[in-house]
Order: C-alpha cells, then structure tokens, then sequence
C-alpha cells in the first residue's frame, strides 16, 4: 500500500497540529495542574520540562522514526523492522493499548460534553456540596454518561472515516487554534482575579523543599503520559509524514506547544483556585469535576455572568482536548483494521467505534450500582490502571531497546538526517538516550507506579 493510497498530512503546519493535538489532551488540561497542584507547583513544573527534554524527545522521535520508515500503521511498522523476530509484536502491543485507552478514555470525554451542557444550563451554579453531589449523581446514572461517550465517539468517526488530511489534518486546524484562544482568555480572566497573584506565585515560584524522589518521579511519569508515548498514535501518525520532514525540529515544535498548553492549564486554573474563600491546590482528580465549576461561581461571585461564560469556555476547552487525543487513538485502531484486514477507512473505522463504545459503555456503568469489577478493581479503574501504569511505560520501554539495539544505526542515522540532506550532530546523543538514558528513566517510573520504588 503506497504512501498515497495511505493518506498523508498535506502542510507542515498540518502536522504539527495534527501531532500535538494527538499528544495534547486531558493528561494536560486536567491531570498536569493536579500533579503541580500535589507536588509543589513550579518545583514539580521545572522537573516536569526538564524530563520532557530528558525523556519526551528522544523518545517522540524514536516512534517519528519508525512511523515514517515503514509508512504503515504501528503494528506492521515495527513488523518492517523486526522481521519474525519477537520485537515485531511492539507494535500490536501499542495498537491494543490505544484501543483500551480509547475505550476508557471516552468515558471522562463524555463527561466534559455533560459538563459543557450543564455550566450553560446553570446546573453548576451551587455551593460546593451541591457541585459535588451533582458530579456524583451524574456518573451513577444508568444512561447519561453512556449517551454523551457515544456521542463522542461518534464525533471522532466523523472525522476519522474522512481521512488523513480531509479528516484529521482539517480538523486540527480548527481544534488547535481553538484550544489556544480558549486557554488564553480563561487565563487572563483568571490572572485579573482578587488574590491572582498567589496562585501565580504557586505556579512560577519553585520550592525545591518540597521536592523528593517521589515528585521528581511523578514528573517523569507526567511527560511520558502528556506526550502520548507508546500507545502506537505518534508512530501512526509519523506514518503520514512526507519524507521530506524534518522529524527533530517536528518533535521539538510538537513539545514545545504541548507544555506550553499544560503550562497555561496551570496558570488558567490556579489563580483562580486562589481566588475562592477556601482555596485548596490539593484537591486532586477531583479538581476538575467538582472543584473548578465551585471555583468559577466563587471567583466571579462579583461578575456572575463572566463567571458562567468562564465555565462554559473552561469545559469546551476540555472537551477540544479529550477529543484531539481520542480522534488519535481512534486512527490508530482504525490504521490497523483497514490495512492488516484490507477493509474500507469507513468498515475500519465502524468497528473501532462500535467495538471501543461497547467496552467503554461498560467502563462507565462500573460506576452505577452493578458489580462490574475485576481483580479487586472497578472496570473503569482497572483499565486506567493496566494502561496508564503498566502498558504506555512497558510499551516506551520496549520500543527504546529496540531502536537502540535492533534497528541498524544506519536506519536511524538516516531517518533523522533525511538521507543525509540534514545534520548529524545530534544523532550521539539521540543514540545515547534511546539506549541508555530512557530505558532506565522508563523503569524508574514503571517500579514507581507499581509501588517497589
């Protein structure tokens, strides 16, 4: 199957945002300010830039690397690679993560859809009981959240079964610039808040008292989730890269904007906690859901309808994102199917949706009153668990020592100086990281999640 039967990106532009839209989601918007939140704010942001740099481009790049050498989905890419060795299973590895990923992903997707019809009907404008209470009811009914995360699945067919740049790549110039401007004024409304200046100083003053081996492992965990490595969707994308692409500088502007965005989530949000009676940075998972709209109303008590008009934008944002990262992971699956069982983009795409909105149809009544749980673990919980702690740092792991130990230096030196067109100054290093630097990062990470270290 040649490159233009595949699909590719039609512009540089379109790339970069199409790939950081697939990095870009709610592991930035929302899990990035409750991991500053519980470790120390600047402290933890400073680790968390300096192991985006450490870990996140070399390992970007190694998935760019073997995306656009084999220019095939992530399964048959590390298959053109490894030939009939055991590493060619990587790559089905990575594409079974991002399926079970995208199955429970839409889930909490679906909630920010809720959340968005509910700040406009003014559902939120309680106090924090009621704001809380209102979370809770809504997870624990039977069909809401399972017609909002069919919903959004739906909406990610959509743009899938339309291709790679028809579909995705338009779609990205659209997502991007919006979650840009929506970031930038929830921002500056929340830095023009009473009391904005601490929770601004929380942000941008570090306190490296608070720093211990858990923060600095709780950064590196964050950068490898933020960036969406191994869960196969930037070796797919990179699948749809022109040749002529320059992967590093790719990786580096792709970075770049995806801490930017987590950077700006932090200083959308902080000012405003610090700006309620009881502000509490603390406040964890939960900081989204049932703190912030709490959060908006008491902020803005002076200018309520700035403060409806700031939840509203704040639950779009998040939306934008989870569906950036979810059309991603949707190609990724559907990538697959159409290739390996040779069925239409369209074929492809429907048993992704429908195979991926049943699991998460079940995802989502672990949370209503039916025992569905496994190994001791809510469906919901288990599959966040076994994808997020033990498959994305198994898959990163796997995927470093095979390029750092299997694939030809030749290969690599290749792809990353496009047949020697560009420089080679960084390769040493590059080669040194994917060796040496990430696989021991990774496991660090993965001991940490499982608790051994």
């Amino acid at each position: 199957m040649t490159q233009k039967s595949r699909g590719s990106f039609g512009s540089k532009i379109g790339i970069v945002l199409a790939t950081a839209g697939s990095a870009v989601g709610l592991g930035n918007v929302w899990r990035f300010p409750t991991m500053a939140g519980e470790n120390g704010g600047a402290a933890f942001i400073l680790i968390y830039v300096l192991c985006v740099l450490l870990l996140g481009i070399p390992c970007m790049l190694g998935e760019f690397i073997i995306g656009r050498h084999a220019q095939a989905n992530a399964a048959r890419a590390y298959s053109k690679l490894a030939g009939r060795t055991p590493w060619r299973l990587i790559g089905y590895f990575g594409v079974f993560t991002g399926f079970m990923i995208a199955s429970y992903y839409s889930v909490v997707s679906g909630w920010c859809l809720q959340y968005v019809y509910a700040s406009v009907s003014g559902h939120l404008n309680g106090d924090q009981a009621q704001v809380s209470q209102y979370f809770g009811t809504f997870v624990s009914n039977p069909w809401k959240p399972i017609l909002w995360l069919v919903v959004f699945f739906l909406i990610s067919h959509f743009v899938v079964v339309r291709g790679v740049e028809k579909g995705i790549e338009r779609a990205s110039k659209v997502m991007m610039p919006l979650l840009f401007v929506l970031l930038i004024v929830i921002a500056v409304a929340s830095c023009m808040l009473p009391n904005a200046s601490q929770g601004i100083s929380f942000l941008f003053s570090p306190d490296f008292s608070k720093v211990d081996s858990n923060v600095l492992l709780s950064g590196l965990g964050q950068a490898f989730y933020s960036l969406s490595l191994g869960m196969g969707c930037l070796c797919t994308y990179a699948s749809y890269f022109s040749r002529d692409t320059n992967l590093t500088r790719s990786a580096v502007q792709i970075v770049s904007i995806d801490t930017m965005i987590a950077i700006l989530a932090g200083l959308m949000i902080f000012p405003a906690v610090f700006s309620s009676p009881d502000p509490n940075v603390n406040a964890g998972p939960s900081l989204v859901f049932e703190t912030l709209p709490y959060v908006f109303n008491e902020a803005f008590s002076a200018m309520p309808l700035v403060g409806h008009i700031v939840a509203v934008m704040f639950f779009l944002l998040l939306s934008v994102a989870a569906l950036t990262s979810l059309i991603s992971l949707h190609e990724v699956c559907t990538a697959f199917f159409h290739e390996e069982l040779k069925l239409s983009r369209t074929k492809a795409a429907t048993i992704v949706t429908v195979l991926c909105s049943i699991i998460g149809i079940f995802c989502s009544l672990s949370f209503y009153n039916v025992d569905l749980s496994l190994f001791g673990r809510q469906l919901f919980d288990l599959f966040d668990f076994t994808t997020g702690q033990i498959f994305l740092p198994l898959g990163g792991f796997l995927t470093c020592l095979f390029l750092g130990w299997y694939v030809p230096k030749k290969i690599l030196r290749d792809e990353l100086t496009n047949q020697g067109t560009l420089s080679n100054r960084f390769f040493g290093l590059f080669l040194f990281s994917v060796r040496y630097v990430c696989p021991i990062c990774i496991l660090l990470v993965f001991l940490h999640q499982l608790g051994i270290v």
